[in-house]
């Protein structure tokens, strides 16, 4: 008796589900195991359907549908269809007949669209770009304070003049860009949301290809982005033509397998049977795509004899007699039967309508069949979502670098939300005051980690832990059956399907994908390879570049420039020019070196530490100061960052020490620790004094005896002392690249005259506060800051 699909769609209870849909709210009956979105590709279908039915009724679009057929077994049709068992789809289209190339009139043709067609992927890019420059100019506008009319002339406002020329480059014309600037508004262009257009098919002489050089880099170009089909002889052509127009059907054979069971190859028998007399006429070709292939492999012991069971079910289905079309390239009929490309992650929806990801269940299942351990192999998918024992950076390396319980709280919290490690080292999940106090960073820092100390193995070793490998192609534990279709998925299932369509002998026109990086000589070596072998049809396609590709292009200034030698000599002349400095922040290494420097300022302890460019320039400081008041604690560390932000942003440390040297507040007086600073006004005039004689070589700031052989090099010291190299070199720093043996040869330092200082006839400086003023020579001198002030009544 034949196989009565009517009788399972029976037992099935269709249940109401609220759906959101673009411009409305419906209530739909479906299938409980349905998720929303095959729920909405059903729908979409139902809404091109021509039958009348009503609106958001699924049963009824589905019994309009199999009416319309007039077929006597349309009841096992509809049953078929409410069971997601099988679905109408669309055949893989092609454009026109086949463009023989032997012709040259057809080389150029074909030609002439293909380069259409990439005129038409560039354009909503350039379009893009224009609106963009064009939007700017109306900024730089408005963004102006002078006049309307200064305001809207590009000779009087730079960023105008920069946008225009930006738009230009573009492609605006200059009646756009001067309307732009006149403040008429440009509506942003629409996304393009046009179907990539199906492909051209090419007939060549596969003799041609291997023998022709300069023809098989003209056919390689042409064929590179996937617009073109290669077919090497002109039946396979046609038919592929023909097949193009036929009608098509994909089932689900996952849906197939968990209905029936092992009776699941009489089943397909028989569907292709039902649709063959539904859907096509006596003699008319059929495309037949099988959803799920790679899936119902994996449950079948001998998978490779899978697909000549399947062919030779679906030839008796539709019949012997009747021309097989090639693949389906329906994204929404995958949709309508729940079908998903072949991977080891899943997406899924729960009974509580949120999506996830899962272990794909027929993987899972043939893991546990296998008898790997499922739980390792989601580990391995999905991560551990901690860092508890991770390798690399566990929490007793994140504690040896400062943080405590509180910050590891908030990273193990923080690891359930997100799916990177960068992510989490940064704020807010970290506090921005422990990240500049204790870690001595800055709240911005991008690669936390590497400042830290952690080497790039280490971290991808976490994060790999943490947050997965994405796949199983390096699961340690991986079952020997299974490796195939775990270590290449696509390609597993890639293989799958080729053997269905050979044993068809249909025509398989999937692009090859190809790396966004391959040349067309790559393509035109693989053209040849597959003309060689005897490939019938060829189809490449490189993919898309990496979202995060760009190219490293110089600044407009560092472009060279090239002389004229015509151009006459520049006579002199006095002329304003207006020096535009560049605004870049210009980022410290990751390892920088630098001091501290401990010292106390009229009883106060103070701490400056600094931050090398790997030049030696001055980069950032942290002032750091015990037992003071938390309010002057904090404005002291803020005013370190915007001194810290203004170097990086390329103010000259000059500027600087000028602006803060003899600033005069308490506390002040003695310096204590510091071996060439003596004495300081302020707390800001001795942090700029040790700066610009540390940095700027500004000795005259200098105001004691520094003590033998000290870091600046200021002191008297013996001319027989020695001091190893380790006294000034980081040994941290330099990770034991110094040796142990080097030493600081004494004669390279300068010899400063010591300036005796007379306590009984020294007076108070009326700039500095010391009493270090005295008569030299009928004139008074500060020892302290060298002034000379004028001593009335002397």
């Amino acid at each position: 008796m034949p196989l009565s699909f009517a009788a399972f769609d029976s037992r099935i209870v269709w249940q109401a589900r609220d759906l959101e849909r673009a411009d409305r709210i419906v209530v739909v009956d479906a299938p409980p195991g349905w998720s929303d979105a095959q729920i909405e590709a059903w729908l979409d279908w139902a809404d091109l359907s021509p039958a009348e039915t009503t609106p958001g009724s699924l049963a009824d679009a589905m019994k309009a549908y199999s009416r319309t057929l007039a077929v006597k077994d349309h009841e096992n049709v509809l049953a078929s269809l409410r069971l997601g068992l099988v679905t109408p789809a669309r055949s893989q289209a092609v454009v026109g007949a086949p463009h023989d190339l032997s012709d040259p009139a057809a080389v150029m043709a074909l030609t002439t669209e293909v380069i259409r067609r990439r005129a038409e992927r560039l354009a909503p890019s350039a379009v893009e770009a224009v609106w963009v420059g064009l939007a700017r100019v109306t900024e730089a506008v408005d963004r102006c304070e002078g006049s309307r009319a200064d305001c809207g002339d590009p000779t009087r406002n730079p960023a105008l003049a920069r946008s225009a020329s930006i738009a230009r480059l573009a492609g605006a014309s200059d009646i756009d860009i001067v309307r732009a600037a006149a403040g008429e508004a440009h509506a942003a262009p629409p996304a393009d949301i046009r179907p990539r257009p199906a492909p051209l098919i090419a007939l060549v002489d596969p003799d041609e290809i291997t023998s022709r050089a300069t023809f098989c880099a003209q056919v390689a170009t042409l064929m590179a982005d996937g617009d073109v089909i290669v077919v090497f002889d002109a039946t396979y052509g046609h038919a592929l033509t023909e097949a193009s127009a036929s009608p098509g059907i994909l089932l689900s054979l996952s849906a197939i397998a968990t209905l029936v069971g092992d009776d699941f190859i009489e089943t397909i028998e028989r569907l292709c049977a039902i649709w063959a007399c539904a859907v096509t006429r006596s003699g008319q070709p059929l495309t037949i795509g099988l959803g799920g292939l790679a899936d119902l492999a994996l449950s079948i012991p001998d998978a490779a004899a899978l697909a000549k069971r399947l062919t030779t079910a679906v030839r008796k289905g539709v019949g012997s007699d009747r021309r097989m079309g090639g693949i389906i390239d329906d994204a929404e009929a995958d949709l309508r039967l729940g079908l998903s490309p072949f991977s080891s992650i899943e997406v899924w929806q729960t009974h509580d309508g949120e999506v996830q990801s899962r272990l794909r269940p027929s993987i899972a299942t043939s893991i546990a069949r296998a008898g790997g351990d499922i739980g390792s192999a989601e580990r391995h998918l999905f991560g551990h979502r901690t860092l508890a024992t991770a390798p690399g950076i566990d929490h007793a390396a994140l504690r040896g670098v400062g943080f405590t319980d509180i910050e590891l709280d908030a990273i193990e919290t923080a690891l359930l939300s997100v799916d990177r490690l960068d992510d989490i080292f940064r704020s807010p999940v970290l506090d921005p005051g422990f990240l500049r106090d204790v870690l001595g960073t800055m709240p911005d820092e991008p690669d936390l980690l590497t400042a830290l100390g952690f080497d790039a193995e280490a971290i991808a070793r976490a994060d790999a832990w943490a947050f997965g490998h994405g796949d199983l192609a390096a699961w340690q534990q991986m079952p020997e059956r299974l490796h195939d279709a775990l270590v290449g998925p696509t390609a597993f299932e890639a293989a799958l399907t080729t053997q269905y369509l050979s044993a068809l002998d249909a025509v398989d026109t999937r692009a090859e994908p190809l790396d966004w990086t391959t040349s067309v000589q790559d393509v035109a070596r693989r053209l040849a390879d597959a003309a060689r072998d005897g490939a019938r049809v060829v189809r490449f396609k490189r993919m898309d570049a990496p979202a995060d590709f760009a190219l490293q292009l110089p600044t407009l200034d560092d472009r060279p420039r090239r002389e004229e030698a015509s151009a006459p000599p520049p006579s002199e002349r006095i002329v304003e020019k207006v020096v535009e400095r560049d605004r870049t922040r210009r980022k410290l290494p990751d390892r920088r070196k630098g001091y501290i420097q401990k010292a106390a300022v009229g009883g106060h302890k103070v701490y400056i530490h600094t931050g090398e460019y790997d030049d030696g320039e001055l980069g950032e400081i942290f002032i750091d100061m015990h037992k003071e008041g938390a309010a002057f604690r904090s404005l002291m560390n803020n005013f370190a960052i915007a001194i810290s932000i203004g170097l990086q942003y390329g103010v000259p440390l000059d500027e600087f020490v000028d602006a803060f040297v003899f600033t005069r507040f308490e506390p002040a007086g003695r310096v204590t620790g510091n071996d060439s600073i003596g004495s300081a006004t302020s707390i800001l005039d001795y942090i700029f004094r040790e700066l610009g004689v540390s940095y700027l070589d500004r000795h005259e700031l200098a105001n004691a005896d520094a003590e033998p052989l000290d870091a600046d090099g200021l002191g008297a010291g013996k001319a027989d002392e020695l001091v190893p190299a380790a006294h000034y070199i980081s040994k941290g720093f330099a990770r034991g690249a110094a040796p142990d043996n080097l030493v600081i040869l004494p004669f390279g330092r300068p010899e400063l005259a010591a300036r005796p200082v007379s306590p009984g006839s020294a007076d108070a400086c009326s700039a500095c506060g010391d009493f270090t003023l005295q008569r030299r020579g009928g004139v008074w001198v500060c020892d302290a800051c060298g002034i000379t002030p004028s001593m009335q009544g002397s």
